[in-house]
C-alpha cells in the first residue's frame, strides 16, 4: 500500500482515514486545521521546522499472503535537523511505500515519536532564534549610533568641509584616495580637526587635499578663485609678468626668470625688464618654487600689494607693486625674414603663445592670417614657458594645424574614457612647414597641443623636454565663493605615451643660450655668426 502523509503549518495531531480495504490499502492522514495561524509562528515554523519532507519508496521482495509468509522490506522514516527555508510546516510530510498493512500501527508509533521529538526540538529553537533576534538588533543599533549622530551637530564650517569633501569624492581620478579610507578620513576630520572659524575650516581643507599627495589637486581662497576665473578669461589681477624657469646654465642666479612684462602693468611701469630674475616674493625665497606657486603669489585682489626682490645684471632691488587687473593677449608674433634664402623658407612667422585662456585659439588664427598677408611660407609656434590654461583652447588650437587625426586620449583608472580628434572644420595652416619650441616650463595644455603636433608628425619640436603634467583639472567653485582645482583625468598623446612627471620629449635641442623674445629670435635665424644660430632649412628638418 502506499501511505500518504501530509500536514499544515499548525497541525500536531493527525487523524487517519482507511478507504476500500479489500483493495490495495490507502491511508490518508488529514491534518486538524487551526482556523488562524500567527504570523510569527508561521516565520519561526518557515526556518526552524526540524524535519524535512522525505519520500521514501520502500522496495520488497517474496511473498506476503498468509499469516506465515516472510514479508520483507526496508523502511525509513528520519528527522533531518536543519532549517528549511521553502517550507513552512511546523511538522513534516512523508511517502511510504510499503508491502503490508499489519506493519502499519508500528510505524505510525514511531512517527508520533519523531514528531514529538521534532515539536520539542521546535520549542528550543525558537528560544535560540529570539535570543539570536535580539543580539542582532542591539549590535545593529550600536553600529548605526555613531553615523546618526553627526547629522544633526554640523555645523556651518563643518558643511563647508564636507562640501569639498564631497567634491572630491564625486570627481577625483584615482578612487583609492592615495590609499586611504575617504569616508573613514571625514569621520576623523569632523571629530579631531579644529573647525571654530574660516581660517581654521580652510586649514582643514588643505590638510585634506595634502593628503592625496597631488599638487595639482589645491584650494584656492575666495580671491585666488576669482583671479584664475578672470584669468582665463583674457584679464588677470596681478603685475602683468609671464615668468618662467631660468636655463640653468653654470653660474646663472637661482630663480625664476621674467619673460616679458605687459606694457602698461604695474610691472612694466616699475622697469622690470624680460631676463631679470626674481628672487623673492614676499619675502619667500623662489629658489625652489614651481611657477605655478609663483603665479598664485603674485596674484591677488586688486589695489592689495605684494613684494618681489629682483635682481637686474649685478644690481638687486626690492619692489612693492599694486596689483591691478592686467588685459592679456596671449599671443606675439613676429616675420623673420632671411636674406639670400629664396628656396628655403625665406619668410618665417614667428608665433609666441604664453597661455591658453578664452582668446587664445582666435588668437593664433590672426597671427596665422596675419603672417600669411605678409607672404610667411613657414611658421614657427614658441610654446616655451607657456603652463597651459583652459583644456578646450589646447583642443581648439590643435585643430588649427590638424585636419585629420587624434589629438588627444582622455583616461581614467580602467583606461581609455574619451578621445578628441580633428574634425577638419577648423584646419587653417595645414601645409606650410611647422617647428614648434618647448621647454620645462611648457606645461598641461601646451604639453597636449605639442604631443598632438609631434605624434601627427604635423611639426619639428625643438628644446627640452617639456614639464610633464599628464593631468587634468577641473576648477569647482564651493558656497562661500571660494574653490578647489580637482585632477579629475589623466591623458595620452595620440601615440599612447603617458607624459606624466615625464614630459613630451623634443626631436632636436635648441643652442643654449636661445632667447625668449621674438625679435632675438628672427636674430638667431638670420646671422650665422650668432650663438644661437640656427638654419632656417634645419629648423623643419627631422
Amino acid at each position: 500500500m502506499e501511505v500518504l502523509v501530509s500536514s499544515t503549518a499548525a497541525s500536531t495531531r493527525p487523524h487517519f482515514i482507511l478507504s476500500n480495504p479489500k483493495k490495495p490499502l490507502t491511508l490518508t492522514f488529514k491534518p486538524s486545521i487551526i482556523s488562524q495561524v500567527n504570523p510569527w509562528k508561521f516565520i519561526e515554523g518557515r526556518l526552524l521546522s526540524g524535519i524535512s519532507c522525505i519520500r521514501t519508496n520502500v522496495y520488497w521482495s517474496g511473498i506476503c499472503g498468509s499469516s506465515d509468509a516472510l514479508c520483507k522490506h526496508e523502511f525509513l522514516i528520519h528527522p533531518l535537523c536543519r532549517l528549511n527555508k521553502t517550507f513552512s510546516s511546523q511538522s513534516s510530510c512523508f511517502a511510504i511505500s510499503h508491502g503490508c498493512s499489519h506493519r502499519l500501527r508500528k510505524h505510525t508509533s514511531s512517527l508520533q515519536k519523531v514528531m514529538s521529538h521534532s515539536d520539542k526540538i521546535r520549542r528550543h529553537a525558537s528560544v535560540v532564534f529570539v535570543r539570536l533576534v535580539a543580539a542582532m538588533l542591539l549590535v545593529t543599533s550600536v553600529s548605526v549610533a555613531p553615523s546618526n549622530t553627526p547629522s544633526w551637530a554640523l555645523s556651518e564650517e563643518n558643511l563647508l568641509f564636507l562640501e569639498a569633501w564631497r567634491t572630491i569624492d564625486r570627481a577625483y581620478i584615482d578612487k583609492t584616495f592615495n590609499g586611504q579610507s575617504w569616508f573613514r578620513y571625514r569621520e576623523n576630520a569632523l571629530r579631531n580637526e579644529p573647525m571654530n572659524n574660516r581660517e581654521e575650516t580652510y586649514m582643514a581643507i588643505k590638510k585634506m587635499l595634502a593628503s592625496l599627495d597631488d599638487p595639482f589637486t589645491r584650494f584656492l581662497e575666495p580671491e585666488k578663485f576669482k583671479s584664475l576665473r578672470s584669468g582665463t578669461q583674457g584679464a588677470l589681477t596681478g603685475i602683468g609678468l609671464s615668468i618662467g624657469y631660468p636655463k640653468g646654465s653654470e653660474g646663472s642666479q637661482a630663480g625664476l626668470v621674467v619673460i616679458s612684462a605687459a606694457p602698461g602693468g604695474p610691472a612694466y611701469q616699475a622697469g622690470i625688464l624680460s631676463g631679470d630674475i626674481i628672487l623673492e616674493i614676499d619675502n619667500t625665497s623662489t629658489e625652489s618654487m614651481s611657477i605655478y606657486d609663483a603665479a598664485e603669489r603674485l596674484q591677488g585682489a586688486e589695489g592689495s600689494s605684494v613684494e618681489i626682490t629682483i635682481q637686474t645684471g649685478p644690481e638687486i632691488k626690492h619692489l612693492a607693486l599694486t596689483r591691478e587687473k592686467v588685459s592679456l593677449n596671449p599671443v606675439k608674433s613676429r616675420l623673420c625674414e632671411i636674406p639670400g634664402s629664396e628656396k628655403n623658407y625665406p619668410r618665417i612667422g614667428y608665433i609666441k603663445l604664453t597661455s591658453f585662456n578664452q582668446k587664445a585659439s582666435a588668437a593664433v588664427k590672426e597671427a596665422i592670417d596675419t603672417l600669411r598677408s605678409n607672404r610667411a611660407n613657414a611658421f614657427v609656434l614658441d610654446l616655451r614657458d607657456n603652463s597651459g590654461g583652459l583644456f578646450p583652447e589646447g583642443i581648439e588650437t590643435a585643430k588649427i594645424w590638424l585636419d585629420k587625426g587624434v589629438i588627444v586620449y582622455i583616461c581614467d583608472n580602467h583606461g581609455v574614457r574619451d578621445i578628441y580628434d580633428t574634425d577638419g572644420g577648423p584646419a587653417i595652416a595645414v601645409s606650410e612647414p611647422l617647428a614648434v619650441l618647448v621647454n620645462k616650463g611648457t606645461a598641461s595644455a601646451s604639453e597636449i597641443l605639442a604631443g598632438a603636433l609631434k605624434d601627427n608628425k604635423r611639426a619639428v619640436l625643438f628644446g627640452e623636454p617639456t614639464y610633464g603634467k599628464g593631468k587634468i583639472q577641473s576648477v569647482f567653485q564651493l558656497s562661500d565663493g571660494s574653490g578647489l582645482a580637482v585632477t579629475v583625468a589623466r591623458y595620452e598623446t595620440p601615440a599612447h605615451i603617458d607624459i606624466d612627471k615625464i614630459g613630451v620629449i623634443p626631436d632636436h635641442p635648441l643652442p643654449n643660450p636661445f632667447p625668449e623674445d621674438e625679435d632675438a629670435f628672427c636674430g638667431c635665424i638670420q646671422d650665422s655668426g650668432s650663438a644661437c644660430y640656427v638654419n632656417n632649412v634645419q629648423l623643419f628638418s627631422r
